[in-house]
Protein backbone atom coordinates (compact mmCIF):
# COMPACT_ATOMS: atom_id res chain seq x y z
CA UNK A 1 0.00 0.00 0.00
CA UNK A 2 3.28 2.79 0.53
CA UNK A 3 4.11 3.43 -2.95
CA UNK A 4 -0.32 4.15 -3.11
CA UNK A 5 -0.20 6.75 -0.44
CA UNK A 6 -0.13 10.71 -1.23
CA UNK A 7 2.96 13.00 -0.52
CA UNK A 8 2.81 14.72 2.76
CA UNK A 9 0.98 17.50 2.74
CA UNK A 10 2.74 21.22 3.99
CA UNK A 11 1.88 22.54 7.16
CA UNK A 12 0.13 26.34 6.59
CA UNK A 13 2.86 27.86 9.07
CA UNK A 14 5.19 26.25 7.74
CA UNK A 15 6.61 23.72 10.43
CA UNK A 16 4.75 20.91 11.90
CA UNK A 17 5.64 18.39 14.84
CA UNK A 18 7.34 14.88 13.72
CA UNK A 19 5.27 12.90 11.59
CA UNK A 20 3.64 9.80 12.89
CA UNK A 21 4.95 7.10 10.95
CA UNK A 22 2.69 5.90 8.03
CA UNK A 23 3.04 2.21 9.13
CA UNK A 24 1.36 3.21 12.78
CA UNK A 25 -1.29 4.95 11.18
CA UNK A 26 -2.27 2.11 8.95
CA UNK A 27 -1.82 -0.36 11.94
CA UNK A 28 -4.12 1.68 14.09
CA UNK A 29 -6.67 1.78 11.05
CA UNK A 30 -6.57 -1.73 10.30
CA UNK A 31 -6.88 -2.22 14.64
CA UNK A 32 -10.17 -0.05 13.67
CA UNK A 33 -11.46 -1.76 10.87
CA UNK A 34 -11.03 -5.11 12.43
CA UNK A 35 -12.51 -4.95 16.35
CA UNK A 36 -14.39 -2.39 15.42
CA UNK A 37 -13.32 0.00 18.45
CA UNK A 38 -14.14 4.26 18.89
CA UNK A 39 -10.97 5.46 17.46
CA UNK A 40 -10.47 7.30 20.92
CA UNK A 41 -9.96 3.86 22.07
CA UNK A 42 -6.47 3.66 20.03
CA UNK A 43 -4.68 5.87 22.92
CA UNK A 44 -4.62 2.54 25.12
CA UNK A 45 -3.12 0.38 22.48
CA UNK A 46 0.09 2.86 22.14
CA UNK A 47 0.00 2.22 18.24
CA UNK A 48 -0.73 6.02 17.54
CA UNK A 49 -2.95 8.80 19.05
CA UNK A 50 -6.24 8.68 18.06
CA UNK A 51 -6.27 12.03 16.21
CA UNK A 52 -3.47 10.96 14.01
CA UNK A 53 -4.94 7.76 12.97
CA UNK A 54 -8.44 9.65 12.50
CA UNK A 55 -6.92 12.38 10.75
CA UNK A 56 -4.64 10.23 8.39
CA UNK A 57 -7.69 8.00 7.48
CA UNK A 58 -9.33 11.10 6.63
CA UNK A 59 -6.69 11.91 4.54
CA UNK A 60 -6.63 8.89 2.47
CA UNK A 61 -10.23 8.62 1.95
CA UNK A 62 -9.69 11.86 0.20
CA UNK A 63 -6.78 10.65 -2.04
CA UNK A 64 -8.43 7.06 -2.72
CA UNK A 65 -6.30 5.04 -1.38
CA UNK A 66 -8.38 2.30 -0.30
CA UNK A 67 -10.60 1.94 -3.25
CA UNK A 68 -7.10 1.78 -5.27
CA UNK A 69 -5.81 -0.97 -3.14
CA UNK A 70 -8.51 -3.25 -3.95
CA UNK A 71 -8.24 -2.18 -7.50
CA UNK A 72 -4.68 -3.02 -7.57
CA UNK A 73 -5.53 -6.17 -5.72
CA UNK A 74 -7.89 -7.34 -8.19
CA UNK A 75 -5.04 -6.41 -11.01
CA UNK A 76 -2.40 -8.72 -9.41
CA UNK A 77 -5.14 -11.31 -8.79
CA UNK A 78 -6.45 -11.59 -12.25
CA UNK A 79 -2.57 -11.53 -13.68
CA UNK A 80 -1.55 -14.96 -10.89
CA UNK A 81 -4.94 -17.04 -10.89
CA UNK A 82 -7.04 -15.13 -13.42
CA UNK A 83 -10.41 -13.58 -12.08
CA UNK A 84 -13.48 -16.23 -12.57
CA UNK A 85 -15.82 -14.25 -14.74
CA UNK A 86 -17.56 -17.73 -15.89
CA UNK A 87 -19.96 -17.60 -12.80
CA UNK A 88 -20.79 -14.27 -10.39
CA UNK A 89 -22.94 -13.96 -7.60
CA UNK A 90 -24.29 -10.91 -6.43
CA UNK A 91 -26.36 -10.35 -3.17
CA UNK A 92 -26.79 -8.00 -0.29
CA UNK A 93 -26.28 -8.07 3.59
CA UNK A 94 -27.83 -5.89 6.14
CA UNK A 95 -26.20 -4.39 9.08
CA UNK A 96 -26.81 -1.74 11.87
CA UNK A 97 -26.24 1.82 12.01
CA UNK A 98 -26.92 3.36 15.18
CA UNK A 99 -25.68 6.88 14.64
CA UNK A 100 -27.40 6.91 11.55
CA UNK A 101 -26.57 9.49 8.65
CA UNK A 102 -26.67 9.19 5.55
CA UNK A 103 -27.63 6.13 3.21
CA UNK A 104 -28.98 4.66 6.22
CA UNK A 105 -32.68 3.21 6.70
CA UNK A 106 -34.73 1.59 8.96
CA UNK A 107 -33.89 -2.27 9.18
CA UNK A 108 -37.40 -4.06 8.17
CA UNK A 109 -35.60 -6.81 9.95
CA UNK A 110 -34.18 -5.19 13.29
CA UNK A 111 -37.91 -3.82 14.59
CA UNK A 112 -37.27 -0.43 12.46
CA UNK A 113 -33.27 0.54 13.65
CA UNK A 114 -31.25 2.33 11.73
CA UNK A 115 -29.38 0.04 9.59
CA UNK A 116 -27.30 0.00 6.10
CA UNK A 117 -27.13 -2.22 3.26
CA UNK A 118 -23.98 -3.90 1.58
CA UNK A 119 -24.71 -5.02 -1.92
CA UNK A 120 -21.90 -7.13 -3.28
CA UNK A 121 -21.13 -8.85 -6.61
CA UNK A 122 -18.19 -11.49 -6.39
CA UNK A 123 -16.30 -13.96 -8.80
CA UNK A 124 -16.50 -17.79 -9.14
CA UNK A 125 -14.33 -17.91 -6.10
CA UNK A 126 -16.10 -15.29 -3.79
CA UNK A 127 -13.59 -12.62 -4.74
CA UNK A 128 -15.32 -9.24 -4.39
CA UNK A 129 -15.84 -7.57 -7.86
CA UNK A 130 -18.17 -4.64 -6.91
CA UNK A 131 -19.31 -3.37 -3.80
CA UNK A 132 -21.99 -0.33 -3.19
CA UNK A 133 -23.83 0.51 0.20
CA UNK A 134 -27.44 2.27 0.79
CA UNK A 135 -30.11 2.57 3.30
CA UNK A 136 -31.17 -0.93 5.07
CA UNK A 137 -34.78 -0.29 3.80
CA UNK A 138 -33.87 -0.09 -0.10
CA UNK A 139 -34.51 -2.94 -1.87
CA UNK A 140 -32.00 -5.65 -3.76
CA UNK A 141 -32.78 -5.75 -6.93
CA UNK A 142 -32.60 -1.53 -6.82
CA UNK A 143 -28.85 -1.76 -6.09
CA UNK A 144 -28.27 -4.07 -8.89
CA UNK A 145 -27.21 -1.59 -12.06
CA UNK A 146 -25.24 0.23 -9.00
CA UNK A 147 -23.31 -3.14 -7.87
CA UNK A 148 -22.62 -3.78 -11.57
CA UNK A 149 -20.73 -0.50 -12.53
CA UNK A 150 -18.97 -0.31 -9.45
CA UNK A 151 -16.31 -2.94 -11.01
CA UNK A 152 -12.91 -1.14 -10.44
CA UNK A 153 -11.43 -3.23 -13.48
CA UNK A 154 -12.37 -3.75 -16.93
CA UNK A 155 -14.81 -6.65 -17.15
CA UNK A 156 -14.06 -8.67 -20.59
CA UNK A 157 -16.85 -8.76 -23.31
CA UNK A 158 -18.51 -11.99 -22.53
CA UNK A 159 -19.01 -14.18 -25.39
CA UNK A 160 -20.86 -17.68 -27.13
CA UNK A 161 -18.18 -19.72 -26.30
CA UNK A 162 -17.22 -17.76 -22.50
CA UNK A 163 -20.37 -17.16 -21.47
CA UNK A 164 -20.80 -15.31 -17.61
CA UNK A 165 -23.46 -16.33 -15.71
CA UNK A 166 -24.79 -14.00 -12.95
CA UNK A 167 -26.47 -15.75 -9.97
CA UNK A 168 -29.47 -14.19 -8.01
CA UNK A 169 -31.62 -15.15 -5.31
CA UNK A 170 -35.18 -14.39 -4.87
CA UNK A 171 -35.22 -11.07 -3.95
CA UNK A 172 -34.09 -10.04 -7.25
CA UNK A 173 -37.29 -11.85 -8.97
CA UNK A 174 -38.29 -9.15 -10.94
CA UNK A 175 -38.25 -7.76 -14.28
CA UNK A 176 -35.58 -4.80 -13.73
CA UNK A 177 -33.11 -7.58 -12.61
CA UNK A 178 -33.76 -9.65 -15.42
CA UNK A 179 -33.37 -6.66 -18.14
CA UNK A 180 -30.27 -5.50 -16.81
CA UNK A 181 -28.83 -9.04 -16.80
CA UNK A 182 -29.56 -9.12 -20.22
CA UNK A 183 -28.54 -5.16 -20.67
CA UNK A 184 -24.90 -6.61 -19.48
CA UNK A 185 -24.84 -9.60 -21.27
CA UNK A 186 -25.11 -12.32 -18.79
CA UNK A 187 -26.60 -15.45 -18.65
CA UNK A 188 -29.18 -15.36 -15.42
CA UNK A 189 -29.58 -18.01 -13.03
CA UNK A 190 -32.64 -16.62 -10.74
CA UNK A 191 -33.92 -19.21 -8.19
CA UNK A 192 -34.89 -19.51 -4.90
CA UNK A 193 -33.04 -21.14 -1.60
CA UNK A 194 -35.61 -24.12 -2.02
CA UNK A 195 -35.14 -24.35 -5.85
CA UNK A 196 -31.44 -23.87 -5.87
CA UNK A 197 -31.28 -26.85 -3.55
CA UNK A 198 -33.52 -28.95 -5.26
CA UNK A 199 -31.62 -29.03 -8.25
CA UNK A 200 -28.31 -29.58 -6.63
CA UNK A 201 -30.08 -32.82 -5.35
CA UNK A 202 -31.40 -34.09 -8.28
CA UNK A 203 -29.35 -32.39 -10.95
CA UNK A 204 -26.16 -32.83 -9.27
CA UNK A 205 -25.22 -29.23 -10.35
CA UNK A 206 -22.94 -27.27 -8.04
CA UNK A 207 -24.08 -24.70 -6.56
CA UNK A 208 -22.62 -21.40 -7.03
CA UNK A 209 -24.50 -18.38 -5.59
CA UNK A 210 -23.24 -19.10 -2.08
CA UNK A 211 -19.71 -17.98 -2.25
CA UNK A 212 -21.43 -14.20 -2.15
CA UNK A 213 -23.13 -15.51 1.05
CA UNK A 214 -18.92 -16.79 2.43
CA UNK A 215 -17.94 -13.51 1.31
CA UNK A 216 -20.81 -11.32 3.25
CA UNK A 217 -19.42 -13.58 6.43
CA UNK A 218 -15.98 -12.57 5.73
CA UNK A 219 -16.73 -8.60 5.48
CA UNK A 220 -18.60 -9.30 9.16
CA UNK A 221 -15.55 -10.77 10.87
CA UNK A 222 -14.49 -6.77 10.08
CA UNK A 223 -16.42 -5.22 13.05
CA UNK A 224 -16.21 -1.60 11.88
CA UNK A 225 -18.21 -2.78 8.97
CA UNK A 226 -20.61 -5.16 10.66
CA UNK A 227 -21.92 -2.53 12.63
CA UNK A 228 -21.25 1.10 11.16
CA UNK A 229 -20.85 3.97 13.63
CA UNK A 230 -19.47 6.51 10.86
CA UNK A 231 -22.06 8.82 9.83
CA UNK A 232 -20.36 10.31 6.62
CA UNK A 233 -21.19 7.37 3.71
CA UNK A 234 -17.31 7.70 2.76
CA UNK A 235 -16.13 6.74 5.84
CA UNK A 236 -18.13 3.43 5.93
CA UNK A 237 -17.25 3.17 1.87
CA UNK A 238 -13.85 3.14 2.33
CA UNK A 239 -13.30 0.69 5.39
CA UNK A 240 -15.33 -1.89 3.08
CA UNK A 241 -12.74 -1.12 0.15
CA UNK A 242 -9.92 -1.94 2.59
CA UNK A 243 -11.44 -5.17 3.37
CA UNK A 244 -12.74 -6.24 -0.20
CA UNK A 245 -8.84 -5.52 -0.70
CA UNK A 246 -7.23 -7.43 2.27
CA UNK A 247 -9.17 -10.46 0.54
CA UNK A 248 -8.50 -9.67 -2.92
CA UNK A 249 -4.80 -9.98 -1.68
CA UNK A 250 -5.20 -12.81 0.05
CA UNK A 251 -6.49 -14.60 -2.68
CA UNK A 252 -3.89 -13.14 -5.26
CA UNK A 253 -0.43 -13.95 -2.92
CA UNK A 254 0.80 -17.37 -3.10
CA UNK A 255 0.18 -18.80 0.31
Amino acid sequence: MEPLLPPRPKHPLGCHNPRVPDRAAMDAIFFVLRTGWQWNALRETKICSSSSAHRRFQEWVRAGVFATFWRQGLLAYDALTGIDWTWLALDGAMGKAPLGGEKTGRNPTDRGKSGVKRSLLTDGRGVPLGAVIDGANRNDHKLMRQTLAAIPVRRPKPTRRQPQHLCLDKGFDYDEPRALAEAFGFTLHLRSRGEEAWAKRHARAKARRWVVERTHAWLNRFRSILIRWAKKPANYLAPLHLACGIITWRHALPR
